[in-house]
C-alpha cells in the first residue's frame, strides 16, 4: 500500500504533467497554400481602374488550374480586353510553399504559346501539354507572404529576373492577391536602374469577375 506522502507525489507529478501540455504552444506550421491557389483563380479585368485613370488600359487576366495531378499550377493570360483573342502574355504559374508563411510563384514560357489562347475556357486541354514545352524563368518568381487571411502580398527579387523587352536589363514584379482582386506592378529597368516599361504610378487593379 502507497504511503500519503508517495500518492501526493504522483499526483502533482500528474497535474504538472497536464499543466505542461496545456501550455505547450502548438509550433505545427499552417499550410495556406490551399487558400492562395483558390484566391489567384479566375477572370479578372481592370476595366474600373482604366475608367477612372485613363493612363492604365482596361486588361483583362485569366488564371485557371491545370495539372491537377502534378501540383499547383495555373495557366495565366493576359490581353486588352477588347483584343482578347491575341493576347499578350501567355504564362504557367508554380504556387510551392517555402515555409510557414511564404509561398513562391514560379513562372513558365510555354513553347508554340499561340496554340494555347483562350484555352483558360477549357483547362483539361492542357493534359496534352508535356512539362518538356514548358521552361522556367529563372529567377523571376514571386515569393509571397501571407499577411492576414485572404491578403498575401509580394515581389521578385531587386535584379533577379532578366528582361531584355523594349531594351530592359531586368523587370519587377510587386503583386497582393486579395478576396476580390489581385494588383499586380510589373515594371523593366535598364542596367542602369532607368524605368523603361510598366505602369509609372502603381499597379494594375484587376477585379475578380467570377
Amino acid at each position: 500500500m502507497l504511503r500519503p506522502f508517495v500518492m501526493l507525489t504522483i499526483v502533482l507529478m500528474l497535474v504538472s504533467c497536464k499543466n505542461d501540455k496545456q501550455n505547450t504552444p502548438n509550433t505545427t506550421p499552417t499550410n495556406h497554400l490551399p487558400e492562395l491557389f483558390s484566391l489567384m483563380q479566375g477572370s479578372f479585368n481592370s476595366e474600373v481602374q482604366s475608367q477612372v485613370d485613363s493612363t492604365y488600359f482596361n486588361i483583362a487576366l485569366h488564371m485557371y488550374p491545370i495539372w491537377e495531378d502534378k501540383g499547383n499550377f495555373l495557366y495565366v493570360e493576359q490581353a486588352l480586353n477588347a483584343r482578347q483573342n491575341k493576347p499578350y502574355r501567355q504564362r504557367i504559374y508554380e504556387i510551392t510553399l517555402v515555409n510557414d508563411s511564404m509561398y513562391s510563384s514560379a513562372i513558365y514560357t510555354i513553347e508554340h504559346d499561340s496554340l494555347w489562347i483562350g484555352k483558360w475556357k477549357t483547362p483539361k486541354a492542357f493534359d496534352s501539354l508535356a512539362m518538356d514545352k514548358v521552361t522556367k524563368k529563372e529567377g523571376c518568381e514571386v515569393i509571397l507572404k501571407r499577411i492576414e487571411p485572404n491578403y498575401f502580398k509580394g515581389k521578385t527579387g531587386d535584379k533577379t529576373c532578366a528582361s531584355s523587352l523594349y531594351g530592359a536589363s531586368y523587370a519587377t514584379s510587386e503583386v497582393e492577391i486579395l478576396e476580390d482582386k489581385i494588383i499586380s506592378w510589373d515594371r523593366g529597368f535598364d542596367d542602369k536602374g532607368e524605368h523603361i516599361w510598366g505602369a509609372e504610378k502603381g499597379g494594375y487593379i484587376f477585379n475578380k469577375l467570377d
